[in-house]
């Protein structure tokens, strides 16, 4: 089986810092909107870069970076893997990071 064409590592746990004015699915998907990972794209590394934002450029040109649409759809599948388990956990729904992608 071949390595996929984007990948990164999941989110650490969310750095919620509690109180009674935050939510913590709120927070989280903000914090999943921002939050940083090293990205690699068939090879080259993009170090400590914000994963939604650079995904968001991914889809909307994927032969930017030499990447079929088929690819850059399965990077923005991985994000939703992993970014929505951390949200599920904090008590939110993946289908608001899916809402974010169709922003």
């Amino acid at each position: 089986m071949s390595l996929p064409a984007v990948s990164f590592s999941g989110p650490k746990k969310i750095p919620y810092p509690g109180g009674c004015v935050l939510e913590p699915a709120p927070y989280a998907l903000e914090y999943l909107l921002i939050w940083p990972a090293d990205i690699t794209v068939k090879g080259q590394v993009f170090r400590n870069r914000q994963v939604f934002p650079f995904l968001q450029e991914l889809l909307a040109d994927p032969a930017k970076f030499d990447l079929t649409r088929a690819d850059a759809e399965a990077a923005r599948d991985l994000y939703l893997n992993l970014a929505g388990q951390a949200l599920e956990a904090e008590g939110g729904q993946r289908a608001w990071l899916e809402r974010e992608f169709r922003r």
